[in-house]
């Protein structure tokens, strides 16, 4: 862990570059650009698009931030400079060493949160109305979300070749964020039935309505019990399949 941070510390701007590149664009089109143009949303119950897309926003940041901080390192560390050997031969299970690159993943997703947070209230023409109805929900969402997020790196880490791991971003992750309720909330899409449900697969979808319950309760969104029960089984079966993945990958 030490290592990693150390790692970190020296690329803190190819860091926050990646982190706020992609939120940053969503925000200045939908909440800046397009009010500019005449083009602004709002429902209506008079709920700005800003306020509406400011948990989905978080989500993507936590989500996409937690699978690279995997799953692009740990596919250079099996493949090309075979690092992961040294950590392997560390005196304790090999297990930890991959709960480890979860832990390290999470804590970099949480960064990106804090770091995303403040372009809400800064480029939007329209004000955002954002308060936080219950700081255990928030806490707690943003926490499962993370090691959520770092589970799933850890999966596609282990699973998927690493010449394929840039192909992956383009068949996985995008689907996953334009059906995470990233810029609408799932009852919306309750009008299309069978996609409502088919969602329910998407982790990303339970960390949206979750920090939706959080931050923006007078929007629609799902009972925090739920996207907390759910939250807690990604992490359990994801994180299970990602360390499982990982000791046949590195152990021979």
């Amino acid at each position: 862990m030490v290592r990693d941070l150390r790692v970190l510390r020296r690329e803190v701007a190819p860091f926050c570059a990646r982190t706020l590149m992609n939120p940053f664009m969503f925000v200045f089109v939908f909440t800046y650009l397009f009010p500019k143009m005449g083009q602004g949303f709002q429902n209506s119950r008079g709920i700005s698009f800003g306020t509406l897309i400011l948990p989905g926003l978080l989500a993507v940041a936590i989500f996409v931030q937690g699978i690279m901080a995997v799953a692009l390192p740990l596919s250079v560390e099996i493949s090309s400079t075979r690092e992961i050997e040294d950590r392997v031969m560390s005196p304790l299970p090999v297990t930890w060493v991959a709960i480890q690159k979860i832990i390290f993943s999470a804590f970099q997703s949480v960064i990106a949160a804090l770091v995303v947070f403040p372009l809400i209230y800064f480029i939007p023409a329209s004000p955002v109305h954002v308060h936080v109805e219950s700081w255990p929900i928030l806490i707690g969402t943003v926490i499962l979300a993370s090691l959520a997020s770092g589970a799933v790196g850890l999966t596609i880490g282990t699973i998927v070749k690493p010449q394929n791991i840039g192909l992956m971003f383009g068949i996985v992750v995008v689907p996953i964020t334009f059906f995470g309720c990233v810029y609408y909330p799932w009852v919306f899409l309750e009008k299309v039935r069978w996609i409502q449900i088919a969602v329910l697969l998407n982790p990303l979808v339970y960390m949206s309505e979750g920090l939706r319950t959080a931050l923006t309760p007078e929007t629609p969104h799902m009972p925090a019990w739920t996207t907390t029960l759910a939250l807690l089984l990604c992490v359990a079966i994801l994180g299970y399949v990602g360390i499982r993945g990982f000791i046949r990958r590195v152990v021979s």
